[in-house]
């Protein structure tokens, strides 16, 4: 029976490395946040990106503070990615990206008028298949997705409001489903307030809707997670986002979904307890660890990688390593 599904638990645990069992990944680091940094990154995994491309990034709210700068993204998609587009979907919520009108003016206002972005409902919606799925055998995305052979999903890894953090799991589980159709069926109980499904349930819901697409693509599909100006907000706040106070930390690159969000959220953990703590009170305070446990139970990558130094002749380093020169955000 369908009333009967029950959400898994533990969403408000972390679970650290040691405690940990199965494969390896490979996740590329480095410190070095700059476009140049993004490109060098991106090429130790761009082979898979190939034929009409699509870049997946979250191109924010009016005026939003914290999103990936523009001309970062420019300089990568002029120097290594001609052709490729940015795709987006709506909004579920009132606001600047709430209908394609409003969206496009936002591009323009955050000065993503460089690139011809797809808003990818714009057309309509399409489903695609949830393999292995608790909650759907289905998710209704913006139908323009499947205009695409490749996708690299470029992620701004910050906090949320509803999901503790977003990483590249919920930059396409939310950011590919369509603004009224598939944004709902992640988010609301029919009939109820529109924000009615949370915690551990939410993110079961939400990775699915992540695997749908990641299936869909793989193996044509990569993944980057930014971990600059992470506030406890997502992008989609704007300029109502809290204020950064958690340090910059470096790029990630991976070819697995799991292995990247989960490096992201260990080198957050791996912080001293004073720059971490409110970002991890985030993530634990929303269960959205949740995401990371149940990307594995649907088999979506591992949670055990080898993190490569690639600005130290790729040597493999442990997070503690990798964050040891970190200071204070300055905002």
């Amino acid at each position: 029976m369908a009333d009967k599904k029950m959400p898994g638990t533990g969403g408000d645990h972390y679970i650290p490395y040691s405690q940990r069992t199965g494969a390896e990944s490979v996740v590329y680091f480095t410190r070095d946040l700059s476009a140049e940094g993004l490109r060098r990154i991106f090429a130790r995994v761009a082979s898979p990106i190939t034929g009409r491309m699509a870049i997946k990034l979250h191109t924010g709210e009016p005026h939003g503070p914290n999103i990936i700068p523009r001309p970062w993204v420019r300089a990568l998609m002029e120097q290594d990615l001609p052709g490729a587009r940015v795709v987006e979907t709506n909004a579920y919520y009132e606001g600047g990206r709430y209908t394609t009108e409003q969206h496009r003016e936002t591009l323009k206002t955050n000065g993503w008028d460089f690139t011809d972005v797809d808003i990818m409902d714009e057309h309509g919606t399409a489903m695609l298949p949830v393999k292995g799925g608790k909650w759907f055998t289905e998710m209704s995305v913006g139908k323009d997705l499947l205009n695409y052979d490749s996708l690299l999903v470029l992620t701004h890894f910050k906090g949320h409001a509803m999901g503790g953090f977003g990483g590249s799991g919920k930059n396409i589980g939310i950011g590919c489903a369509d603004g009224r159709i598939g944004k709902a069926m992640i988010h609301t109980v029919p009939g109820q307030d529109q924000w009615s499904i949370s915690q551990e349930e939410f993110m079961e819901r939400m990775m699915e809707s992540a695997k749908s697409v990641v299936d869909h693509f793989a193996p044509h599909i990569a993944f980057v997670n930014v971990l600059r100006n992470m506030s406890v907000s997502c992008d989609c706040e704007g300029t109502a986002a809290e204020p950064v106070v958690t340090p910059n930390i470096g790029i990630l690159a991976s070819a697995d979904i799991l292995a990247i969000d989960q490096a992201s959220v260990d080198l957050v953990y791996a912080l001293s307890e004073a720059d971490r703590h409110a970002l991890v009170e985030r993530m634990e305070s929303r269960h959205g660890l949740r995401q990371l446990t149940y990307m594995k139970e649907l088999g979506m990558g591992n949670d055990r990688y080898h993190l490569i130094d690639t600005d130290n002749g790729d040597a493999e380093i442990t997070c503690a390593q990798a964050v040891a020169g970190v200071v204070p955000f300055q905002g």
